[in-house]
């Protein structure tokens, strides 16, 4: 009887550590930073201990047939196919490496998304379509398994089709994903958008659960308040670090800063962002000093 006891003690107490760390990842200020470099070759230790809390792994793409690529976008490295026929295939290192994210002393990430665009959505929501039995949707199980995903972020920046954004979106729902979207223009598509894939859904329940803003080039101009009024949802802002891409869209820490406190007394934020790793190791700025803005204005 005392073994039972103390058994079914133990199992509560796991239960209840794990039902607090949901409470917490879903409630604590988004700090987020877009991972463009190839993740075998970025700075984990940094990404995992200066502050941030969500990563998005940029560059995943679909292809005609369902299957799923990791664009490395980096050099030296080379394109990989991750999943297909329902099955993973990137290889070990790589999903060592996603999965070592959210593990491991001093971590601080709780949540790990991978970002893409629209391509060849809307033909694959037409034919096969999103059931369960489908190339695209067992290659999304088989991917977000292997490499501990919570989420996928939409970063449409052409297609802009309602209907099957919202398809997949519900698909992915049923794959056990949650959704984001990081737009920088067309505020009645993504609003539209967001009414629909979260209808008869409430918090913390609701299946796209975040925005991240770009508030850099094409989106320089952008308001997070504006599009909070417009989305009916807090959003998280990204400006983009130092970079010798486009220097003019650079931030330093100290002017991201200035503006992520400005965001937030106007108008109170899910949290902040960045764009991208790769130039914060390219530029040798340091991600300590990026992070402790977004600890000290999103705690």
């Amino acid at each position: 009887m005392k073994y039972y006891i103390l058994t079914r003690a133990l199992l509560f107490e796991l239960l209840l550590q794990h039902v607090s760390a949901a409470i917490i990842a879903a409630t604590s200020n988004i700090r987020a930073i877009y991972l463009f470099k190839d993740v075998l070759k970025s700075d984990t230790v940094s990404l995992k201990t200066s502050g941030f809390n969500s990563l998005i792994i940029f560059g995943v793409g679909i292809l005609g047939n369902g299957d799923i690529m990791y664009y490395s976008n980096t050099p030296g490295s080379s394109d990989a196919l991750v999943a297909s026929n329902g099955s993973y295939v990137g290889g070990d290192a790589l999903a060592e490496k996603v999965r070592s994210f959210k593990t491991g002393d001093g971590t601080g990430i709780n949540r790990v998304e991978i970002a893409m665009n629209a391509q060849h959505v809307r033909d694959l929501m037409r034919s096969p379509g999103p059931g369960a039995e489908t190339p695209l949707y067992r290659n999304f199980a088989a991917l977000k398994e292997a490499w501990n995903l919570d989420a996928v972020d939409n970063d449409d920046e052409a297609v802009y089709d309602v209907s099957s954004t919202v398809a997949f979106a519900k698909m992915l729902g049923e794959v056990g994903y949650k959704y984001t979207i990081v737009p920088y223009t067309n505020t009645g598509f993504w609003a539209s958008v967001k009414t629909q894939i979260n209808n008869g859904l409430e918090e913390p329940n609701l299946l796209l659960d975040r925005v991240y803003l770009q508030c850099y080039d094409g989106g320089a101009g952008n308001d997070p308040g504006s599009w909070q009024n417009t989305l009916g949802m807090k959003v998280v802002p990204l400006v983009w670090v130092i970079n010798d891409s486009k220097p003019s869209q650079g931030t330093t820490a100290a002017q991201a800063r200035s503006r992520f406190t400005s965001w937030n007394s106007r108008s109170a934020l899910a949290g902040g962002g960045y764009w991208n790793d790769y130039d914060i190791e390219k530029m040798q700025l340091s991600y300590t000093e990026y992070g402790d803005v977004l600890t000290s204005v999103f705690p």
